[in-house]
């Protein structure tokens, strides 16, 4: 087993008789999915742009939420805004996660976005196992993370979000619905979040030329590959994000 802490994550409990009825009319993923695992979902604004995403889980009478802790406060305020007469308690949990590759422990879940992101597993006590190179798989499986490719200004299906199995397109009305669905039902996206191949190195969200007109932005990089959030129209030959030469495809 080969295994992490979860660092920066915040875990809550749902409860009350109408959870799953009040996360099904407000996240992108049809939460009824609880029953073969976990779920990956994000909250919307009604203009369809990103504002936080979070794996749920099914525990007995509850429903678990995890979420970077840098968006923790503002989704549980949120979510205790839309909960109105809705029969549902939010509280925080005393549970912690841990993430890994190879043979989970009793009790894991395959992490729904990808199968090269291993496992997810929640128990009372913190893990405690080697660190592991997450970066170069997220770059390797254009996986966004929370915070450097999703940031609010992003529609959840340029960042990949249904080959990531975070959204349902079945499920009925959910916030930001309308937008997404309008977006899938276009012939391409235009633009979005890609892998690309990058020589030499610039930070996080320089911006990437063509010809001198902006073509998108760079994001997580590893070895000479990166992630890019690029203007596809535009992303011919070779281009610059700062001193780097970035290729596409």
């Amino acid at each position: 087993m080969t295994g992490e802490a979860a660092q920066n994550r915040k875990l809550f409990e749902i409860s009350g008789p109408d959870r799953v009825h009040f996360l099904q009319g407000l996240v992108t993923n049809d939460v009824e999915k609880l029953s073969s695992g976990l779920v990956y979902a994000a909250l919307l604004t009604p203009q369809g742009k990103y504002l936080a995403d979070f794996f749920l889980l099914e525990r007995g009478d509850a429903i678990i939420l995890d979420v970077d802790a840098s968006l923790a406060d503002d989704l549980i305020r949120r979510l205790t805004m839309y909960r109105l007469r809705a029969q549902v308690t939010i509280t925080p949990s005393a549970l912690h996660v841990s993430r890994g590759l190879g043979t989970p422990p009793d009790g894991a879940l395959p992490d729904p976005r990808h199968a090269a992101l291993g496992w997810r597993h929640y128990a009372d006590a913190p893990g405690d196992t080697p660190e592991i190179d997450w970066v170069a798989i997220r770059v390797a499986h254009c996986i966004p993370e929370t915070g450097i490719e999703l940031t609010p200004d992003t529609f959840v299906l340029e960042a990949g979000f249904e080959r990531l199995n975070g959204v349902d397109f079945r499920k009925g009305c959910y916030v930001g619905q309308e937008i997404a669905a309008r977006m899938k039902h276009k012939t391409e996206l235009r633009k979005g979040l890609t892998t690309i191949t990058l020589k030499g190195s610039a930070p996080v969200g320089t911006s990437i030329l063509a010809d001198g007109k902006p073509a998108g932005t760079l994001f997580s990089q590893s070895g000479d590959r990166a992630i890019a959030f690029l203007r596809f129209d535009r992303a011919k030959g070779n281009m610059l994000a700062g001193d780097a030469t970035v290729t596409y495809p």
